[in-house]
């Protein structure tokens, strides 16, 4: 299991969009994949759970990946939040 922190900097948060693509790319994978917060992980691949987390710019999520293809799977994730989710910034 990959557990890894990623913090939210594109200026809208993990809005309807955000989350969409997420989703998108959690989607390609068949490893299990969480993100939240201690005490209320979600389903990564699932758009209600990740748009309920309701994730602001600034806040500190955690990662959890499990299963083949896990390390791709985190590198995806990360590259989509460091890139501000393709939306500039």
């Amino acid at each position: 299991m990959i557990n890894q922190k990623i913090t939210i900097i594109n200026k809208l948060g993990l809005h309807a969009r955000a989350a969409a693509k997420l989703v998108g790319v959690t989607g390609r994978y068949g490893c299990s994949i969480e993100i939240g917060t201690e005490g209320k992980m979600v389903d990564a691949k699932s758009i209600m759970s990740v748009m309920l987390l309701a994730a602001s710019k600034g806040t500190i999520l955690d990662l959890k990946v499990s299963g083949d293809g896990a390390q791709q799977a985190v590198d995806d994730i990360l590259h989509l939040v460091n890139n501000f989710f393709d939306e500039g910034e």
